[in-house]
């Protein structure tokens, strides 16, 4: 099979994009994700691995994932929801989700994964946008949907007694072109924005999960992140099962410990999840309790800690292999997981083969080694800028600075919140922090940090804070204001909402000017 390169450097060399297409069974012209990731594979073999926060835990199988999908497909098909309608699925991993989800795209219609734990606004605002014709949600949820936005509610509970009777086969009618997928970014600039992917964006995430998830035939996985977030699609869903791998996933409020006894209970050997899951099992202290048996760790969705990586480096000697990108450009630079990659410990990895990036000067000039800019790739004749900050070093790994919205500009200063966030979290009296540039008038901005804290606020607690960091940072990254806070932002996926404090502080100078 295509794909399987063992080293960086045989990858380097004979690597093509035009190969990702020979991974599959059918044609471009014939292409249907669910066909690849279900109807192909061996009917025994197992597809999904759940487990659930009160440790509960179910298995199926392909064979039995193949037949639920097509009696689903069969019922939207009765039902009225034609090829290209916009079918919502608002669920956590369950097997309601997986028979939704697969079976949308075996119809040819059109999937919009939705967080679970949406409010009416926000989840009004995804149905509208997307024009569903028929939404999925769990009964004690049901109410939150207006009877006007979609022409089909179905309770998930009921899911599969709807499909019982229905044909255990469906034949598809797709090709590459076809849309699959309509995602929502997770909003931490603004409102959530459309994300189209057609079925040929299967084509892709198979190359990654063999470079980056670095998935062998024998390979366990298992991915921590939500089914309505590109990660968990494309890389908690569909990436190992075009190999004919099944996945495993993780339903309902993270507990560090019910994780990894499902690690240890499915025998899980690769596992991708986003920053704060890896913290969080650091933090339980109980790692050492479990037996076992991983080989590959990767992340996604914001920075990693160092002390987190140095964690599992010294508790299981692996190395979290990042990857690096946005909702609309995909991932682009990644830690590769061939025999031969070395990774840089703080470093994103260096870019995905044929991808060329730079960083750009105010004027948009390409910078030297070393020096930090604004991060552009090559497209379409052009260097397009992403909008984020950081420097590449002489042998091409990239080092991430953060957003250019979150980069803090102090007094001729940038500086980076996510840096100054890791030291504050250090601190035994913060559980959570987060940092953005609060309006100044002689330095532009200054350091703001907004702190969850595990005990009572006060002036004296502040100090301490400020003199922890400045006995570990420079004296320009040190918070000049602190503010203590319930919670901070963030979005399903564990990105604080910087944009929202930034706005709030703005608002709330202007009023003191």
């Amino acid at each position: 099979m295509k794909l399987q390169y063992k080293t960086y450097e045989e990858a380097k060399e004979s690597f093509t994009w035009s190969e990702r297409w020979e991974v599959f069974d059918e044609s471009q012209e014939n292409l249907n994700i669910t066909y690849e990731c279900i109807d192909r594979h061996s009917e025994e073999k197992t597809a999904i691995r759940l487990k659930f926060d009160d440790g509960r835990r179910e298995v199926y199988t392909f064979g039995g994932l193949s037949r639920l999908t097509s009696q689903f497909a069969n019922m939207l098909e009765r039902l009225g929801v034609d090829a290209g309608d916009r079918v919502a699925m608002i669920l956590n991993p369950s097997v309601e989700y997986y028979v939704s989800f697969f079976g949308v795209l075996k119809r040819g219609a059109v999937a919009v994964p939705c967080y679970s734990l949406l409010g009416p606004e926000g989840l009004e605002y995804r149905l509208r946008e997307s024009n569903s014709k028929m939404a999925i949600i769990n009964r004690e949820r049901a109410d939150l949907v207006s009877p006007d936005l979609v022409s089909h509610l179905i309770a998930a509970e009921e899911l599969r007694e709807l499909i019982q009777s229905e044909d255990e086969h469906y034949k598809s009618s797709t090709s590459a072109d076809t849309l699959a997928v309509m995602q929502f970014s997770s909003g931490t600039t603004g409102l959530p924005k459309q994300v189209l992917y057609n079925h040929a964006a299967i084509s892709v995430t198979a190359v990654y999960t063999k470079f980056w998830i670095g998935l062998r035939d024998d390979d366990k996985y298992m991915c921590t992140s939500s089914p309505a977030w590109g990660h968990g699609i494309w890389y908690g869903n569909i990436g190992p099962m075009i190999f004919g791998n099944g996945i495993g996933a993780y339903s309902g409020k993270f507990i560090p410990e019910i994780f990894l006894e499902g690690l240890e209970e499915f025998e899980i050997t690769n596992v991708s999840a986003i920053p704060r899951v890896y913290r969080m099992i650091m933090d339980c202290g109980k790692l050492d309790n479990y037996s076992l048996k991983l080989r590959h760790l990767s992340y996604t969705g914001s920075a990693m800690d160092r002390e987190v990586t140095q964690y599992f480096l010294d508790k299981l000697g692996l190395y979290i292999h990042s990857n690096y990108g946005n909702t609309e450009a995909g991932p682009i630079v990644i830690d590769y997981a061939f025999d031969d990659y070395k990774p840089k410990l703080g470093s994103a990895g260096r870019p995905m083969l044929g991808t060329r990036l730079v960083a750009l000067d105010e004027n948009r000039r390409e910078l030297p080694p070393g020096e930090i800019g604004e991060v552009a790739v090559w497209r379409k004749g052009r260097w397009s800028p992403l909008g984020d900050f950081g420097y590449f070093d002489e042998d091409g790994y990239f080092w991430p600075k953060g957003r250019s919205d979150d980069v803090i500009k102090s007094s001729g200063f940038r500086i980076g919140p996510f840096e100054i966030e890791s030291v504050l979290e250090k601190h035994p009296a913060i559980e959570r922090a987060a940092v953005v540039g609060s309006p100044h008038k002689e330095r532009g901005e200054i350091v703001k940090a907004f702190i969850v804290a595990n005990r009572e606020p006060s002036e004296e607690l502040k100090l301490d804070i400020q003199e922890f960091v400045k006995t570990r940072l420079s004296m320009h990254e040190y918070p000049k204001e602190i503010e203590f806070v319930k919670e901070v932002p963030e979005t399903p996926d564990g990105k604080i909402k910087r944009r929202e404090l930034k706005e709030r502080e703005r608002a709330k100078k202007l009023m003191a000017m």
